[in-house]
C-alpha cells in the first residue's frame, strides 16, 4: 500500500484503539482491514456500552482532536469516514480511502505476494 495512505491507516486503527480504550467500558474491539479493486477499507468496532467521543468544538478544547483528525487525514486522500454508534451496541469507526489504479495495482500484487 502506498507509504501516505498505510501511514492514514495506521493513525485511525490507532485513534480508534485509543476511543475504544478510554469511553467504551469493559469490551472489546476490532480491527478489520479490507482491500478493495480500487480502495482499502478499514474497519474499527467494539462492543462496549461507553460515551461516544466528543467531536467538534467542544472536543477539541478538551484536548479531544482524535476524530477530527481522523476526518482530516481521511479527507486529504478523497475518502469518506464514518462514525458513530452500532445499532447492537457499541461505537464503529470506518473509512473506505481511494487508491489510483497504480496504487492499486500495487497493492494487490503486495497482497497477494503476502498470501503464497
Amino acid at each position: 500500500m502506498p507509504p501516505t495512505v498505510g501511514l492514514t491507516v495506521f493513525r485511525i486503527a490507532q485513534e480508534a484503539l485509543t476511543n475504544a480504550r478510554k469511553y467504551a467500558g469493559p469490551a472489546h474491539a476490532s480491527v478489520q482491514l479490507t482491500y478493495h479493486r480500487e480502495r482499502i477499507t478499514i474497519e474499527v468496532r467494539d462492543d462496549g456500552g461507553g460515551t461516544p467521543p466528543q467531536e467538534g468544538p467542544a472536543a477539541v478544547g478538551s484536548g479531544g482532536y482524535g476524530l477530527v483528525g481522523m476526518r482530516e487525514r481521511v479527507a486529504l486522500h478523497g475518502g469518506t469516514l464514518t462514525v458513530g454508534p452500532q445499532a447492537d451496541g457499541g461505537f464503529a469507526v470506518v473509512a473506505d480511502l481511494p487508491l489510483t489504479a497504480d496504487e492499486a495495482a500495487e497493492a494487490a500484487v503486495q497482497h497477494e505476494g503476502a498470501h503464497r
